[in-house]
């Protein structure tokens, strides 16, 4: 098997896991039930584009761009496949924290907050945005750029579908328990779905930014923790649908 197709196969074979979960779980499953029509189409036009569109911009339109405007560079960087899986694991998890604080400012916020809608942390509500959101997140870019310098991009692509497969799973509701030998592993230096919840929290969202580490957030002052989740997921907008979708172009 192709390293793209497992990582394609991480990537979906997380999502479905989690939905079935979901589905299998009954209080999710009742929270599935009373979804609103809208919530429902934010979140699968989120996760269509966000698994379908962006990927195309990736290997078409934004490729094309990096062979323009760098010719000469294409498989440049030879380094190794255990290099080339932290620089996407690790350091542009620090480019992305930084890149989340400027969409809560003042700035963008307006823009991200259809993001925050979501009264229930949600496998479905990963990738709620308004349509042209992804344009600002840095993986577009970032991912795009790396996988055309790398001669080998294995070890990249590797940390790509991990990155995603986590960000699913932070998004969800499927809690570790703490008293698991895998909470304890974790819980140090990995952002953990209780710990992302805290970010959706209505009172308290401008903490947790990170995705997959938590050294970022501790490092600068960010980080938030409980041992409880929160009550309250989401923030309350007066965005009618279509501003939701293409707002501030609505």
């Amino acid at each position: 098997m192709g390293i793209q197709n497992f990582s394609q196969l991480l990537i979906f074979g997380s999502f479905l896991g989690l939905i079935g979960w979901t589905i299998t779980n009954q209080v999710r499953r009742t929270q599935l039930k009373v979804k609103s029509r809208e919530d429902w189409l934010l979140d699968v036009t989120g996760l269509t584009i966000q698994g379908i569109l962006i990927p195309l911009l990736q290997a078409s339109l934004v490729y094309w761009l990096y062979q323009y405007l760098l010719p000469a560079q294409q498989g440049y960087l030879k380094v190794s496949l255990v290099t080339t899986f932290v620089i996407s694991f690790v350091i542009v998890d620090y480019l992305y924290y930084w890149n989340h604080r400027l969409l809560h400012t003042k700035l963008l916020w307006k823009v991200h907050q259809v993001h925050h809608t979501v009264t229930q942390m949600d496998v479905l509500g990963t990738s709620r945005n308004t349509l042209w959101t992804s344009l600002l997140i840095i993986y577009l870019w970032i991912h795009t750029l790396f996988l055309y310098l790398l001669a080998d991009p294995t070890g990249y692509l590797l940390g790509v579908s991990l990155t995603s497969a986590l960000d699913l799973w932070r998004h969800s509701s499927l809690i570790i328990p703490e008293s698991s030998w895998l909470y304890q592993f974790l819980c140090s230096w990995l952002i953990l779905p209780q710990d992302h919840a805290w970010h959706h929290c209505r009172e308290i969202h401008n903490y947790n930014y990170g995705a997959n580490l938590k050294i970022w957030d501790k490092l600068h002052g960010t980080y938030y923790e409980s041992k409880k989740v929160p009550s309250i997921i989401g923030i309350p907008s007066s965005l009618n649908l279509f501003q939701k979708l293409l707002f501030p172009f609505s």
